[in-house]
């Protein structure tokens, strides 16, 4: 058995912006979908920490940000295995894993986390990761960019679980990519519902890669200060639907397998084959 799915979800997807609180619908729905032969990259770490620790100590982290955004990843990450494991079928094994840039960008280390992803759909166990922001710092992570990038054409960088995902599925070779937002999919203008585009697909990668083009022209906009937006999701999409795959991009209240299904609104970028 190999890889079939590759999966995301963004961190603004669980939570409930009103009630400052996780959004267990959606975590529970879509932990019961997982199943062996999917990777499943997660966010929300920094997000759910944030809040489990103003639940209990009444007030957010004061002090430096950058360490702050670290302590709560820290708190966080144990939250979001719970539920995974508490909202997956019982028969499935759940593995965590924790990866950095570096990971990637030598072969192996790579060659290591994907032998491991494959062994985990042949034993029934379904791997879910995430970056490694507790022991994460910024500067240092610069400094190693800067000269991975001296002597390498593409460097990994992983400074966004969109990236981390799209790699992910080129690694393993993974059919489906499927990103979980907090919106129905691209958008022309986000501020109008209407510019939903629905399918980003061309009969070759040449052509397909051109209406990647032109669309990131016209989107802007993120759901949350410091994210990248629709923008960067279609560039961390490129190199997965230029091998092969395709990319779904879809609101995560409706889960994964009717993004898949096409039974809800979403948007569709891939090489359509005849």
């Amino acid at each position: 058995m190999g890889i079939e799915i590759v999966g995301k979800i963004g961190s603004m997807a669980m939570i409930r912006k009103e009630e400052n609180d996780i959004d267990y619908n959606i975590i529970s729905r879509v932990a019961s979908e997982l199943h062996p032969g999917m990777v499943f990259v997660t966010s929300g770490a920094a997000e759910i920490g944030r809040v489990d620790y103003m639940k209990r100590a009444g007030r957010e982290l004061s002090g430096d940000r950058r360490e702050a955004k670290m302590d709560y990843c820290a708190q966080g990450q144990i939250i979001l295995m719970e539920n995974y494991r508490a909202f997956s079928r019982p028969e499935y094994s759940i593995r965590q894993l924790l990866v950095e840039h570096q990971h990637f960008n030598d072969e192996a280390k790579r060659e290591n986390i994907r032998r491991l992803l494959l062994r985990a759909a042949e034993q029934n166990a379904i791997p879910i990761v995430n970056y490694n922001d507790p022991v994460s710092d910024d500067e240092i992570l610069k400094m190693e960019l800067a000269s991975l990038k001296q002597d390498h054409d593409h460097v990994v960088e992983c400074v966004d679980n969109d990236e981390t995902a799209a790699v992910l599925c080129e690694l393993v070779g993974a059919k489906y990519l499927v990103i979980l937002s907090s919106t129905e999919g691209i958008y022309r203008d986000a501020s109008d519902p209407s510019t939903l585009v629905t399918n980003v697909e061309a009969d070759t990668p040449e052509a397909l890669l051109q209406k990647i083009r032109i669309l990131q022209e016209s989107c802007t906009g993120a759901s949350r200060a410091g994210a990248n937006g629709a923008r960067a999701k279609l560039e961390f999409a490129v190199r997965p639907a230029l091998k092969g795959a395709t990319v779904i991009i879809g609101h995560a209240r409706h889960g994964i397998n009717a993004l898949l299904e096409r039974k809800a609104p979403h948007t569709r970028i891939g090489v359509v084959r005849s």
